[in-house]
């Protein structure tokens, strides 16, 4: 499986990493032609206001949407949820509008208060999974 991952800003390296590790394929998407061949994107967590204006000025933002109608896949983390709702409370940033939801960006702290732990999720594994989590 090829999938790109938008290197524009942000943990695009760690997301690269861990689909790497999965054994697919990636490619690095910061330019309209790096989306050709992809069967999935992900959008990483970062700053959505930098990474939806960057999306605009290289002209990814049509060629993502135009890509997303044809049937690609794609896979919002943090900055990348906010980057796919229809909503953003309160902004009027660039975003793709592909998912029918409206967030709240920060609703529940500011990014220096994030934060690492080990939750238990018995229903989807045996051992405890390392999240990041905001207070």
């Amino acid at each position: 499986m090829k999938v790109g991952v938008l290197a524009l800003q942000g943990a695009f390296r760690e997301h690269r990493w861990m689909f790497e590790r999965c054994g697919a394929s990636v490619v690095e998407v910061r330019k309209p032609d790096d989306l050709e061949g992809v069967e999935g994107l992900a959008i990483p967590g970062g700053e959505s206001t930098t990474i939806g204006k960057l999306m605009v000025e290289w002209g990814l933002m049509e060629k993502i949407k135009e890509r997303a109608a044809a049937g690609m896949g794609i896979y919002g983390t943090c900055a990348g949820m906010i980057l796919l709702a229809t909503d953003i409370v309160g902004s009027d940033q660039p975003r793709l509008g592909l998912m029918d939801m409206s967030v709240k960006r920060n609703a529940f702290g500011r990014q220096r208060e994030s934060f690492e732990a080990d939750l238990d999720a018995p229903e989807i594994s045996s051992k405890p999974i390392r999240a990041a989590l905001t207070v």
